[in-house]
């Protein structure tokens, strides 16, 4: 776990000493993490929007490419939440007879159906920024059987959005001398703005239950 967060608070180091060793194979790193981020709902702990900015600071000292971060990231979202959705319509059901586990808690499944419950489709672009039910709205999409070109639709609006929106505040911002010093907390920030909607939107939910 320790070396989880350390990963999250200096995503930026990480990458950079991966680019010196890999290269453009740290393309394919950051692919294979946004994809497995939002196609599999037993890895929800693995970074997405401090990656996303991350990204967009590492472009901005001419690292990577940012034009090819944001397509190939966004490819990286649309697909993982493709297959979360089929994974979901295919074997989803019975996962709501299954026991929580290290990987997987069976409430944010049901707080993701609440959100669904309240918010419809929509749920797909909103839980675009919400850490953890990201990765559970697709899932919970495929359960519920939602039309697939409604369901594609919202999920390629919301890749586009996600991706391009922290990439470019992480290339605009994230090589400030202020923000480059103190990014651990600026990670910390996001993270916390990210979780504060999920934690306000559950509690509204619950009281209008």
């Amino acid at each position: 776990m320790s070396e989880l967060i350390d990963l999250l608070l200096h995503v930026d180091i990480y990458l950079e000493t991966l680019f010196s060793k890999v290269g453009l194979w740290i393309y394919l790193v950051l692919f294979l993490i946004i994809f497995s981020e939002t196609g599999f709902v037993v890895t929800p702990f693995l970074p997405g929007d401090s990656l996303l900015f991350a990204v967009g600071a590492l472009s901005s000292r001419q690292f990577i490419c940012p034009w090819s971060s944001f397509f190939l990231l966004s490819l990286a979202a649309v697909l993982g939440n493709t297959l979360n959705y089929h994974i979901g319509k295919y074997v989803g059901p019975k996962i709501f007879y299954k026991e929580n586990s290290l990987f997987f808690n069976k409430k944010h499944l049901h707080t993701t159906a609440r959100f669904y419950e309240k918010y419809g489709a929509k749920t797909i672009v909103i839980a675009r920024f919400l850490p953890i039910l990201r990765t559970f709205a697709p899932f919970v999409a495929g359960i519920g059987k939602m039309k697939y070109n409604k369901f594609q639709l919202y999920n390629i609006a919301s890749s586009l959005l996600w991706s391009g929106s922290f990439i470019s505040v992480g290339y605009f911002f994230g090589n400030l001398p202020f923000v480059k010093n103190n990014f651990s907390l600026f990670i910390i920030a996001i993270i916390v703005l990210s979780i504060i909607p999920t934690v306000v939107k559950v509690m509204t939910i619950k009281r209008s239950k």
